[in-house]
């Protein structure tokens, strides 16, 4: 049965003629300082100027907020929640179709609520993510870039989220005979991060010239290759094969954060899935000690990718245990800022640079002539990342999404 995901859609209002707003406080999501008293002109989808205040009176007074560019989640599952109720994670990895739809739209609901406007979703064993966006995607206003089934190599980990070449097939040759309508390519080259050995490292899955040859497929249908990698030899393979971004990256070592940093490979180091492991588990046992491990390594490893000059941007994995979709960054957030990032590098890692990541480049900042996609929240830049969770407005190319404001008539 078709479903409305959104029930505030009839709620959308299109802005045709110039709308001016006052700003409070504004990041503008490109890594400049944050600013006081700023009017935002709008008309249609676009940004028409950004100035000092200004008169006559604006006709949205948003002088008690901060706006930032929407968000961007750049690694999550739509079909899979974070609840930790094992029967119902249970379900949801061999469920139908049918009966995910409405938890995925309830998803869609939550980003919406966290300002989040775009995601990246890394697959799942039956395409659902995939399939929910070519359903929902031209009436919803988040945009879903989807990988449908990830690959990886059989007997391997990475049944959960995808699909294995065919028996005497290549890498290569499974990414070139697919016809799924995805917007990204997904890899599993590692296993997971161990819970009994600290540091574990797994073999890679597939050697140099088997990524090279995938990722030169995957380049001839104009797609980008994102990569579940951990350790030192997944990580390297898969970034000297020019791998687009390294997902999760624990343990994956100096040498490695400089290669990305000179090869401009995006790191998404998804560094709440530890936290909420730790979290989720029995205080003091073995396994919540080595999450916690896990963790203040990943800090420590985020920390130097700050100083090496990474692009970094920000996921939740959303759907990993403990790992809710729309909260789930307010965690990611903290973690970023726990490994020293400012606010304003923390608003680009979770804007710019995965709007790049994903080909949305006019909404992951806010400048004269990029799309008016943008969120208010209460409080100054220093209420972040809190106030996501209240947040008081939200334009998506134009639109007022949350709530339907009307500008006063002049």
């Amino acid at each position: 049965m078709i479903i409305d995901p959104l029930s505030f859609e009839k709620d959308f209002h299109h802005i045709s003629r110039p709308c001016r707003i006052f700003c409070g406080h504004f990041i503008d999501g490109l890594g400049g300082p944050a600013a006081a008293g700023i009017t935002l002109t709008i008309a249609g989808s676009r940004i028409i100027s950004i100035e000092p205040d200004i008169s006559p009176p604006s006709d949205i007074d948003l002088s008690s907020f901060t706006i930032l560019p929407g968000l961007i989640d750049a690694h999550l599952h739509l079909s899979i929640s974070g609840l930790p109720d094992p029967e119902l994670r249970s379900h949801q990895l061999h469920a139908a179709y049918s009966a995910l739809e409405k938890m995925m739209a309830g998803h869609v609901k939550d980003l919406l609520k966290h300002g989040i406007v775009a995601v990246r979703d890394g697959g799942d064993h039956y395409g659902h993510g995939l399939r929910f966006k070519a359903e929902y995607g031209p009436s919803i206003p988040l945009k879903i870039r989807a990988s449908g089934k990830g690959w990886y190599s059989k007997a391997r980990y990475g049944r959960l989220i995808g699909k294995h070449p065919e028996a005497g097939e290549s890498l290569a040759g499974a990414i070139a005979r697919d016809r799924e309508p995805v917007d990204q390519v997904k890899i599993v080259n590692s296993g997971l991060n161990s819970l009994s050995i600290f540091g574990k490292e797994t073999p890679p899955q597939f050697d140099l010239a088997e990524m090279k040859a995938a990722v030169n497929a995957a380049t001839e249908k104009g797609l980008k290759v994102m990569v579940h990698a951990n350790g030192r030899g997944p990580v390297q393979i898969s970034v000297e094969a020019g791998c687009a971004s390294i997902e999760h990256g624990f343990f994956m070592g100096r040498e490695n954060l400089e290669r990305m940093a000179d090869r401009g490979t995006v790191w998404v180091p998804t560094a709440g899935t530890m936290k909420a492991y730790a979290d989720s588990l029995e205080p003091g046992c073995p396994e919540a000690v080595i999450a916690r491990q896990n963790l203040d390594h990943q800090l420590e490893q985020m920390a130097l990718a700050r100083e090496l000059g990474v692009k970094t941007a920000l996921g939740t994995d959303a759907g990993s245990l403990g790992a809710l979709h729309g909260s789930g960054l307010i965690e990611e957030w903290r973690l970023f800022a726990a490994a020293g990032y400012s606010t304003e590098a923390i608003v680009r890692a979770a804007t710019a640079i995965p709007a790049a990541l994903l080909g949305l480049e006019d909404m992951g900042g806010l400048y004269p002539g990029s799309s008016a996609t943008f969120i208010a929240v209460p409080g100054g830049p220093d209420s972040l990342p809190d106030s996501l969770s209240r947040i008081g407005c939200l334009f998506i190319d134009g639109r007022a999404i949350l709530p339907p404001y009307r500008p006063a008539r002049g």
